[in-house]
């Protein structure tokens, strides 16, 4: 990393270009600060061109600067290790202001406007007892039980293509267990949010790993039904509840401008 260029944390609503004392990316104290176009704007801080590590420590000072802004500003995520550079014509800075904030301008005024009033809250549940719940595939599924049975009062070395059976038998039963219990703890939830994003889930004892965009006014709604579900399956299901954070599940800017045109109608190959 030599050159320097501006890292982009996200996009705001905002008239005044102005500077803040929040660290910004790489350790070197730089600030974050603005730039704009009439009334929407970029938060920056300086940067050399380059990629960052994708860090705990850098996602996580990404993050924050966006954090610090959404009391008070709608808020648009961009794309982690998104860096505007400059070129012989124009200062990082000038590219920003007329080839995203003012190239891209009704665009993003639409997305500020359906991300108005808005937040991004998460909830994991996490099965506490797996050896119980397994019980319970058993339980429920009289193949599984009589299998089990042929196979532990079999000889070992000719239960083996029963005993692959039966492992698929409980995942195709976990997973079955696992989408009906999602499904009754986003019933529950369901009408209180916006949207939702339903992310990948890791381990076999994680029901669900769910985002949901909420309205600001409907906050506390949110969290009473949340600890509704707490009591429903206190004892059973650990739930991780997480927010407000800003909406990264449902819009991330990836801004990118290689062989389009700028606001000239200029071939351009570069990218921001």
């Amino acid at each position: 990393m030599s050159a320097e260029g501006k890292y982009i944390y996200c996009i705001i609503n905002g008239r005044e270009e102005k500077d803040f004392d929040h660290v910004g990316i790489g350790g070197r104290e730089d600030r974050v600060h603005t730039v704009v176009f009439e009334d929407i704007a970029a938060v920056v801080s300086n940067s050399p061109i380059g990629q960052y590590p994708i860090s705990r420590e850098n996602t996580l000072v990404h993050m924050k600067a966006m954090e610090m802004f959404m009391e008070d500003y709608v808020i648009l995520p961009v794309k982690f290790n998104t860096i505007a550079e400059g070129n012989e014509r124009r200062s990082p800075q000038e590219r920003i202001k007329l080839e995203i904030l003012k190239a891209r301008y009704k665009e993003l005024k639409d997305l500020l406007a359906s991300m108005s009033n808005k937040i991004e809250l998460g909830l994991k549940a996490i099965w506490i007892d797996m050896e119980a719940i397994f019980m319970e595939i058993a339980g429920e599924n009289k193949d599984i039980e009589e299998l089990k049975k042929r196979i532990s009062t079999g000889n070992s070395s000719r239960t083996y293509s029963q005993r692959i059976k039966l492992g698929e038998m409980v995942k195709k039963a976990l997973d079955d267990k696992r989408a009906m219990e999602e499904s009754k703890i986003l019933n529950i939830l369901n009408g209180a949010y916006h949207a939702l994003r339903q992310n990948k889930i890791f381990g076999d004892n994680m029901i669900t790993n769910s985002a949901f965009l909420v309205d600001k006014s409907r906050i506390k709604e949110f969290d009473n039904l949340i600890e509704k579900l707490n009591s429903v399956y206190k004892g059973r299901t650990k739930l991780k509840y997480v927010g407000p954070s800003p909406p990264c599940n449902f819009v991330e800017l990836v801004i990118t401008m290689r062989g389009g045109k700028d606001e000239r109608g200029e071939e351009s190959n570069y990218r921001i």
